[in-house]
């Protein structure tokens, strides 16, 4: 994680600030986790740190703009059906779940390995201590598979959009982090204007209705992806963030979510099911392991991210991907699009421009 004379862009939650500085705009996530005497680290380039966060940010729009454009292909296309599935729609969404899971795990078995020595000789944290946010990762990404049958659109891009507030609450709740008003403001204008973009940027004549238990799908998937971020976070805070690496992290987490998914089929018989249309649709197989890819890739830059930025960083780059998915959309599917969305770029964009020089300003006067 940055030390804290490094400009952390955007609203970083700093885990190492001094506990004699004041809260402000830099409300720090948790206190210093090494009281040794160490000399600080002198202050970070400019440059050097914003090329980690245009990596980071480059790295989860190509990861979860593939997946999210193969994991609405999967549960909303009709294929062939099959007597488990005479709809022909893909008929286990916890299935993506444990597809994405399966190969998170041996990837991160893999990193830890290279990167360690072994696999869990050296890690810091139990594995306990991934079990919730493995839970709630686990919740989020089945409920926002499962909402694709039932929520349009800009519907559910709107309630994905919505997410930076949930974040901050959960983080007030779990780590008793405090925000600004200036944050908060800052959060609802993001919101706002990527709600406006999402509404204007996609006509809703040809969308299917909203039916509301979709809308209890989407509102699981907030709250539950809210609670994941801040409680890796928090898992980063408690045991060191440079004796936890992303691949730990990863690792952590998957193992925990890999029993729960696997559960979870056994236990509805989804895996026969799921053979037989596999056997029917073989496309849908290829699907999924494009999905697990770029579902694996993305997890190594949600965990860089959230050590390196914070939560509430993660969140704002993962509410930029709305748009930049619906801008692909309009391209690849020919979906008009209005001028009456490009004031909700134009508001979010200028926030995010705002925050970054105001970060960057405020590190400056303390250095």
């Amino acid at each position: 994680m940055a030390d804290d004379r490094q400009m952390t862009p955007l609203m970083v939650e700093s885990s190492n600030r001094d506990p004699s500085i004041p809260s402000g705009d830099e409300a720090a996530a948790a206190r210093k986790d090494d009281t040794t005497s160490a000399p600080p680290a002198p202050p970070a380039d400019f440059s050097a740190q914003a090329l980690r966060f245009l990596f980071c940010f480059a790295g989860l729009q190509v990861s979860y703009l593939t997946w999210g454009y193969m994991q609405e292909l999967i549960m909303t296309t009709t294929f062939e059906p099959t007597p488990g599935a005479p709809d022909g729609k893909f008929p286990s969404a916890a299935f993506c779940v444990f597809s994405n899971r399966f190969l998170a795990i041996i990837v991160a078995i893999v990193a830890v390995k290279i990167r360690h020595g072994a696999v869990l000789a050296n890690n810091t944290a139990p594995l306990a201590a991934f079990a919730p946010s493995a839970l709630s990762n686990t919740l989020s990404s089945w409920s926002q598979y499962a909402s694709l049958r039932y929520v349009s659109f800009p519907v559910q891009t709107v309630f994905k959009s919505s997410k930076i507030i949930p974040v901050m609450l959960m983080g007030k709740v779990l780590k008793g982090t405090g925000y600004p008003v200036s944050q908060y403001v800052e959060a609802l204008l993001i919101t706002v204007g990527v709600a406006v973009f999402s509404i204007f940027s996609k006509s809703s004549d040809k969308d299917d209705a909203t039916e509301m238990v979709g809308l209890l799908f989407m509102c699981m998937y907030i709250c539950c992806d809210s609670f994941t971020s801040q409680w890796q976070d928090k898992v980063y805070v408690k045991y060191g963030r440079a004796h936890i690496d992303p691949y730990q992290m990863m690792l952590g987490v998957n193992s925990s979510a890999i029993l729960m998914t696997t559960a979870g089929l056994l236990f509805n018989g989804d895996f026969p099911v799921i053979a037989e249309f596999f056997r029917a649709n073989p496309a849908v197989l290829q699907y999924n392991v494009v999905t697990a890819i770029t579902s694996a890739s993305g997890q190594l830059f949600i965990f860089t991210t959230i050590k390196e930025f914070g939560p509430i960083v993660f969140t704002v780059i993962m509410t930029t991907r709305q748009m930049l998915s619906i801008c692909i959309s309009s391209v690849v599917f020919s979906h008009p699009m209005t001028m009456k969305a490009l004031p909700g770029a134009v508001l979010v964009f200028g926030v995010i421009f705002y925050q970054i020089r105001r970060k960057y300003l405020a590190r400056q006067r303390s250095n």
